[in-house]
C-alpha cells in the first residue's frame, strides 16, 4: 500500500489541500487511491501512536488500522491529512525545540505501517506570519512564554525537516512554502493524489479564487483551456502575470497586529527563512516544491 500523509505544519493549510483533493474523489478511486474522511483516521492514528511503548506492535495491527481507514476494496494508495499530526499548536515548541515530537510521530507512523510504501508532504512558512498565527492558536499569553527556551530568530524548518529525515531516512519528503501554495496548487493536488499524468484533477485553482478578481479568474480559467501550459513552470508564469495584473487586493494585504515585532526583526527572520529555504533546497531525500522550475 502507498500511504500518502500531508503531516503540517500547523498553519500552513488548515484542510484546504485536502478539501481540493477530496474534489476528486469517484475519479480517484477508479485509479485505486482512496481519499477517506479525517475522522476516519485523525484520532485512530493519534491515540495509536500515543499507546506504542518499546514492544512490538501486534501483527494485526496495521490490517485492523486499514480496514478502519479504507472502505474500499483493491486500494493501492491512501491518501491522509493531518496538519496538527506532529504536533498541536501550544506544543510546537516544548522542551525548547522547534517541534520536538516530529520524529516520535514519523517513527510512530512507520512502526504502524511497516512494510507500506510511506511518503511524507510538509508546508513551511515564514517565521513572522507562522508565530502569528499559531501564537493565536494556542492562546498564550505573551510570545516568550510561548517560545519557552526558544528565540524567533532560532526557528529553523531545516533542522525540523533534518530531524524528520533521520527518523525515516529512506522515506520521501515533499516541502512547499505556504507563500508559494497559490502557484503550486495542481501540483501538490497532483503528487499527493499520485494519479496517473493524464487524469484530470480539480482544485488547482481553490486558492487562486480568493486572490484574483472574476474578471481575472475567467481569463486565466480560459488561457488554461485554450493555450495549455507545457510545463509546470510555464504555468506557475501564466498565473502569476494574469495574478499580477487582477490581485483582490484586500487579500493581499497580511496584517501584523497580533504579535508586536518591530520591522527589523520582520526584515531578520524573513532574511533567515530565505536561508533556510535554500538550504532545504539542497538537503537529501527531499523535494522542495518552488516556482518556476
Amino acid at each position: 500500500m502507498q500511504i500518502a500523509f500531508h503531516i503540517g505544519a500547523n498553519c500552513t493549510d488548515e484542510d484546504r489541500l485536502l478539501k481540493s483533493i477530496l474534489r476528486n474523489t469517484d475519479a480517484l478511486l477508479q485509479e485505486g487511491i482512496s481519499v477517506p474522511g479525517p475522522s476516519r483516521y485523525r484520532r485512530l492514528l493519534r491515540e495509536t501512536i500515543q499507546s506504542l511503548g518499546t514492544e512490538q506492535t501486534a501483527p494485526d495491527t496495521r490490517d485492523i488500522l486499514i480496514d478502519a481507514i479504507v472502505e474500499d476494496d483493491n486500494i493501492k494508495r491512501i491518501v491522509l491529512s493531518n496538519d496538527n499530526f506532529i504536533s498541536i499548536p501550544k506544543r510546537i515548541f516544548d522542551h525548547g525545540v522547534f517541534y520536538p515530537q516530529a520524529e516520535t510521530k514519523v517513527r510512530g507512523l512507520h512502526r504502524l505501517f511497516p512494510d507500506d510504501d510511506i511518503a511524507l508532504f510538509l508546508g513551511i512558512r515564514n517565521p513572522v506570519t507562522f508565530l502569528q498565527e499559531t501564537f493565536q492558536r494556542a492562546d498564550a499569553a505573551e510570545l516568550q512564554t510561548y517560545l519557552g527556551f526558544m528565540r524567533p530568530d532560532e526557528l529553523r524548518w531545516s533542522d525540523v525537516i533534518r530531524r524528520i529525515k533521520a527518523a525515516a531516512p529512506a522515506t520521501p519528503l515533499t516541502v512547499w512554502c505556504y507563500e508559494d501554495s497559490p502557484l503550486l496548487w495542481e501540483q501538490l493536488i497532483r503528487y499527493q493524489c499520485g494519479a496517473r499524468p493524464d487524469t484530470l484533477l480539480g482544485g488547482g485553482l481553490d486558492l487562486l479564487s480568493g486572490l484574483i478578481t472574476p474578471e481575472g479568474m475567467a481569463l486565466l480559467q480560459q488561457t488554461l483551456v485554450t493555450d495549455p501550459p507545457a510545463s509546470d513552470a510555464a504555468r506557475h508564469e501564466v498565473v502569476a502575470e494574469i495574478w499580477e495584473a487582477h490581485p483582490i487586493q484586500d487579500a493581499i494585504d497580511y496584517e501584523l497586529g497580533l504579535i508586536d515585532m518591530p520591522p527589523n526583526l520582520i526584515a531578520h527572520l524573513t532574511e533567515l527563512y530565505d536561508r533556510d529555504v535554500a538550504l532545504i533546497d539542497e538537503m537529501d531525500g527531499v523535494r522542495l516544491l518552488l516556482p518556476f522550475r
